[in-house]
Protein backbone atom coordinates (compact mmCIF):
# COMPACT_ATOMS: atom_id res chain seq x y z
CA UNK A 1 0.00 0.00 0.00
CA UNK A 2 1.41 3.12 -0.79
CA UNK A 3 1.84 5.92 1.33
CA UNK A 4 -0.73 8.47 1.92
CA UNK A 5 -0.81 11.95 1.49
CA UNK A 6 -2.82 14.61 3.46
CA UNK A 7 -3.33 18.37 2.89
CA UNK A 8 -4.08 20.46 5.71
CA UNK A 9 -5.18 23.81 5.83
CA UNK A 10 -4.88 26.60 8.72
CA UNK A 11 -2.10 23.83 10.40
CA UNK A 12 0.73 26.43 11.90
CA UNK A 13 -1.78 26.49 15.14
CA UNK A 14 -4.14 25.32 17.00
CA UNK A 15 -6.56 22.11 15.97
CA UNK A 16 -4.64 22.40 12.89
CA UNK A 17 -1.44 21.76 15.04
CA UNK A 18 -3.13 19.23 16.83
CA UNK A 19 -3.57 17.63 12.98
CA UNK A 20 -0.32 17.47 12.31
CA UNK A 21 0.85 16.24 15.02
CA UNK A 22 -0.92 12.97 15.11
CA UNK A 23 -0.97 12.49 12.07
CA UNK A 24 3.07 12.66 11.96
CA UNK A 25 3.09 10.77 15.18
CA UNK A 26 0.89 8.38 14.23
CA UNK A 27 1.26 7.51 10.81
CA UNK A 28 3.20 7.36 7.81
CA UNK A 29 1.30 10.28 5.71
CA UNK A 30 3.35 12.53 4.34
CA UNK A 31 1.90 16.16 5.18
CA UNK A 32 1.08 19.33 2.68
CA UNK A 33 0.58 21.99 5.17
CA UNK A 34 -1.14 25.32 4.53
CA UNK A 35 -0.95 28.27 6.41
CA UNK A 36 -0.24 32.18 6.33
CA UNK A 37 2.64 31.77 9.04
CA UNK A 38 5.83 29.88 7.35
CA UNK A 39 8.51 29.24 10.31
CA UNK A 40 6.26 26.41 12.01
CA UNK A 41 6.17 24.62 8.60
CA UNK A 42 9.59 25.27 8.05
CA UNK A 43 10.22 23.98 11.23
CA UNK A 44 8.58 20.83 10.80
CA UNK A 45 9.56 20.04 7.31
CA UNK A 46 13.24 20.24 8.34
CA UNK A 47 12.34 18.08 11.40
CA UNK A 48 10.60 15.16 9.13
CA UNK A 49 12.39 15.04 6.39
CA UNK A 50 10.78 13.93 3.34
CA UNK A 51 7.45 14.03 4.81
CA UNK A 52 6.07 17.48 4.70
CA UNK A 53 6.11 19.91 2.65
CA UNK A 54 4.27 23.36 2.86
CA UNK A 55 2.94 26.71 0.77
CA UNK A 56 2.49 29.73 3.21
CA UNK A 57 -0.06 31.37 1.49
CA UNK A 58 -3.61 33.55 2.23
CA UNK A 59 -6.08 31.48 1.60
CA UNK A 60 -7.90 35.25 0.91
CA UNK A 61 -5.58 35.61 -2.61
CA UNK A 62 -7.89 34.96 -5.63
CA UNK A 63 -4.61 32.47 -6.86
CA UNK A 64 -4.34 30.45 -3.55
CA UNK A 65 -5.78 27.68 -4.84
CA UNK A 66 -3.83 27.52 -8.09
CA UNK A 67 -0.48 28.50 -6.01
CA UNK A 68 -1.57 25.40 -3.78
CA UNK A 69 -2.53 22.67 -7.00
CA UNK A 70 1.09 23.25 -8.56
CA UNK A 71 2.88 23.35 -5.04
CA UNK A 72 1.47 20.33 -4.16
CA UNK A 73 2.47 18.61 -7.74
CA UNK A 74 5.95 19.12 -6.84
CA UNK A 75 5.67 17.41 -3.49
CA UNK A 76 6.87 14.27 -2.51
CA UNK A 77 7.79 12.63 -6.01
CA UNK A 78 5.90 15.49 -8.11
CA UNK A 79 3.08 13.17 -9.05
CA UNK A 80 0.25 16.14 -7.41
CA UNK A 81 -1.15 12.35 -5.02
CA UNK A 82 -3.64 13.31 -2.85
CA UNK A 83 -5.41 11.14 -0.47
CA UNK A 84 -7.07 13.29 2.34
CA UNK A 85 -7.91 17.12 2.47
CA UNK A 86 -8.37 19.16 5.78
CA UNK A 87 -9.96 22.31 5.30
CA UNK A 88 -9.21 24.08 8.41
CA UNK A 89 -8.38 27.68 8.15
CA UNK A 90 -10.65 30.49 8.76
CA UNK A 91 -11.69 34.00 10.59
CA UNK A 92 -14.23 34.81 13.51
CA UNK A 93 -13.94 38.59 11.89
CA UNK A 94 -16.28 40.76 11.43
CA UNK A 95 -17.69 40.20 14.89
CA UNK A 96 -20.67 42.69 15.02
CA UNK A 97 -24.49 42.63 15.24
CA UNK A 98 -26.68 42.49 12.10
CA UNK A 99 -27.40 45.83 12.22
CA UNK A 100 -24.03 47.49 11.99
CA UNK A 101 -22.17 44.89 9.82
CA UNK A 102 -20.44 45.95 6.66
CA UNK A 103 -21.15 43.89 3.76
CA UNK A 104 -17.79 44.32 2.38
CA UNK A 105 -16.23 43.25 5.89
CA UNK A 106 -18.85 40.06 5.26
CA UNK A 107 -17.84 39.44 1.48
CA UNK A 108 -13.87 38.91 2.94
CA UNK A 109 -14.64 36.81 5.64
CA UNK A 110 -16.63 34.52 2.86
CA UNK A 111 -14.16 34.35 1.14
CA UNK A 112 -11.79 33.18 3.83
CA UNK A 113 -14.37 31.14 5.23
CA UNK A 114 -15.94 29.86 2.68
CA UNK A 115 -15.52 30.19 -1.20
CA UNK A 116 -11.35 29.35 -0.88
CA UNK A 117 -12.61 26.10 0.41
CA UNK A 118 -14.50 25.24 -2.33
CA UNK A 119 -11.90 26.98 -4.85
CA UNK A 120 -9.18 24.63 -3.22
CA UNK A 121 -11.31 21.32 -3.48
CA UNK A 122 -12.40 22.21 -6.82
CA UNK A 123 -8.66 22.59 -7.88
CA UNK A 124 -8.22 19.09 -5.78
CA UNK A 125 -10.51 16.89 -6.86
CA UNK A 126 -9.24 15.19 -9.72
CA UNK A 127 -6.48 13.99 -7.30
CA UNK A 128 -9.54 13.48 -4.91
CA UNK A 129 -11.21 11.18 -7.44
CA UNK A 130 -8.33 9.06 -8.55
CA UNK A 131 -7.28 8.56 -4.74
CA UNK A 132 -11.34 8.09 -3.97
CA UNK A 133 -10.06 10.27 -1.02
CA UNK A 134 -11.35 12.04 1.94
CA UNK A 135 -12.26 15.83 2.38
CA UNK A 136 -13.02 16.81 6.36
CA UNK A 137 -14.30 20.17 7.11
CA UNK A 138 -13.55 21.87 10.32
CA UNK A 139 -17.17 23.66 11.22
CA UNK A 140 -18.89 25.24 13.94
CA UNK A 141 -21.83 24.87 16.21
CA UNK A 142 -22.11 28.23 15.03
CA UNK A 143 -23.58 26.88 11.88
CA UNK A 144 -27.06 25.68 13.74
CA UNK A 145 -26.61 27.84 16.84
CA UNK A 146 -26.98 32.13 16.71
CA UNK A 147 -24.36 33.57 18.69
CA UNK A 148 -24.47 37.26 19.10
CA UNK A 149 -22.17 39.24 17.07
CA UNK A 150 -21.27 36.25 14.64
CA UNK A 151 -23.50 35.79 12.09
CA UNK A 152 -20.97 36.12 9.56
CA UNK A 153 -19.23 33.26 10.87
CA UNK A 154 -22.65 31.00 11.54
CA UNK A 155 -23.57 31.82 8.37
CA UNK A 156 -20.36 31.11 6.60
CA UNK A 157 -19.83 27.98 8.28
CA UNK A 158 -23.39 26.87 7.68
CA UNK A 159 -22.71 27.41 3.78
CA UNK A 160 -19.67 24.99 4.50
CA UNK A 161 -21.71 22.39 5.61
CA UNK A 162 -24.14 22.20 2.43
CA UNK A 163 -21.62 22.69 0.37
CA UNK A 164 -19.88 19.22 2.32
CA UNK A 165 -23.51 17.78 2.07
CA UNK A 166 -23.76 18.31 -1.91
CA UNK A 167 -20.18 17.47 -2.57
CA UNK A 168 -21.15 13.99 -1.26
CA UNK A 169 -23.84 13.59 -3.12
CA UNK A 170 -22.16 14.77 -6.52
CA UNK A 171 -18.57 13.10 -6.35
CA UNK A 172 -19.78 9.50 -4.44
CA UNK A 173 -16.28 8.50 -5.33
CA UNK A 174 -14.80 10.49 -1.95
CA UNK A 175 -15.81 10.58 1.09
CA UNK A 176 -16.75 14.36 2.81
CA UNK A 177 -17.87 15.14 6.15
CA UNK A 178 -18.10 18.49 7.96
CA UNK A 179 -16.85 18.38 11.78
CA UNK A 180 -18.24 20.70 14.84
CA UNK A 181 -14.81 20.59 16.97
CA UNK A 182 -16.33 22.28 20.23
CA UNK A 183 -15.25 24.81 22.30
CA UNK A 184 -11.29 24.34 21.74
CA UNK A 185 -8.57 26.25 23.49
CA UNK A 186 -7.36 28.43 21.03
CA UNK A 187 -5.97 32.01 19.92
CA UNK A 188 -9.70 32.51 18.87
CA UNK A 189 -10.75 31.74 21.75
CA UNK A 190 -8.33 34.08 23.50
CA UNK A 191 -9.71 37.05 21.01
CA UNK A 192 -13.39 36.17 21.92
CA UNK A 193 -12.67 36.84 25.55
CA UNK A 194 -10.60 39.33 25.23
CA UNK A 195 -11.53 42.02 22.10
CA UNK A 196 -15.22 40.89 21.41
CA UNK A 197 -16.87 41.66 24.84
CA UNK A 198 -18.58 44.44 24.04
CA UNK A 199 -19.48 43.76 20.50
CA UNK A 200 -21.13 40.16 21.72
CA UNK A 201 -22.62 41.25 25.15
CA UNK A 202 -24.35 39.03 27.17
CA UNK A 203 -23.47 36.45 25.16
CA UNK A 204 -19.60 36.52 25.55
CA UNK A 205 -20.18 35.31 29.51
CA UNK A 206 -20.82 31.67 28.43
CA UNK A 207 -17.03 31.85 27.08
CA UNK A 208 -16.01 33.88 29.61
CA UNK A 209 -17.33 30.66 31.78
CA UNK A 210 -15.55 28.03 29.65
CA UNK A 211 -12.18 29.38 30.07
CA UNK A 212 -12.81 30.13 34.12
CA UNK A 213 -14.57 26.52 34.75
CA UNK A 214 -11.69 24.74 32.72
CA UNK A 215 -14.24 23.63 30.14
CA UNK A 216 -12.46 23.94 27.04
CA UNK A 217 -11.18 21.23 25.16
CA UNK A 218 -7.58 20.72 24.30
CA UNK A 219 -6.88 21.13 20.57
CA UNK A 220 -5.92 16.98 20.34
CA UNK A 221 -9.14 16.23 21.41
CA UNK A 222 -11.02 16.87 18.10
CA UNK A 223 -7.95 16.87 16.32
CA UNK A 224 -6.96 13.52 16.87
CA UNK A 225 -10.16 12.88 15.51
CA UNK A 226 -10.28 14.75 12.46
CA UNK A 227 -6.73 13.53 11.44
CA UNK A 228 -8.28 9.69 11.76
CA UNK A 229 -11.09 10.62 9.77
CA UNK A 230 -8.65 12.34 6.91
CA UNK A 231 -6.83 8.79 6.97
CA UNK A 232 -9.71 6.38 6.64
CA UNK A 233 -13.43 7.68 7.01
CA UNK A 234 -16.53 5.27 6.70
CA UNK A 235 -18.52 5.73 3.69
CA UNK A 236 -21.86 5.59 5.54
CA UNK A 237 -21.33 9.50 7.16
CA UNK A 238 -20.17 11.05 3.87
CA UNK A 239 -22.18 14.41 3.31
CA UNK A 240 -22.80 14.81 7.25
CA UNK A 241 -22.81 17.05 10.27
CA UNK A 242 -21.60 15.65 13.06
CA UNK A 243 -19.79 16.82 16.38
CA UNK A 244 -15.99 15.11 16.72
CA UNK A 245 -17.69 13.32 19.94
CA UNK A 246 -21.02 12.56 18.23
CA UNK A 247 -21.70 8.89 18.51
CA UNK A 248 -21.38 7.28 15.18
CA UNK A 249 -17.39 8.23 15.65
CA UNK A 250 -16.78 6.43 18.69
CA UNK A 251 -13.98 4.07 17.00
CA UNK A 252 -12.07 7.81 16.15
CA UNK A 253 -12.15 8.66 19.59
CA UNK A 254 -10.08 6.22 21.18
Amino acid sequence: MSTPTILITGASRGIGSAIVSYLLTSSSANLFLVSRTAAPMEQLKQSHPGRVDYLAVDMAANDASAKIKEALAGAFGGKGKLDGLVLNHGVLDPVSKVEDANVEEWKEGFMINFFSGVALTQALLPALRESKGRVVFVSSGAATTAYPAWAMYGSSKAAMNHFCLSLASEVPEISAVSIRPGVVDTQMQKEIRTAHVEAMGEGNQRFQNFHKDGKLLRPDQPGNVIAKLALNMPKEISGQFLSWNSPELAAYQE
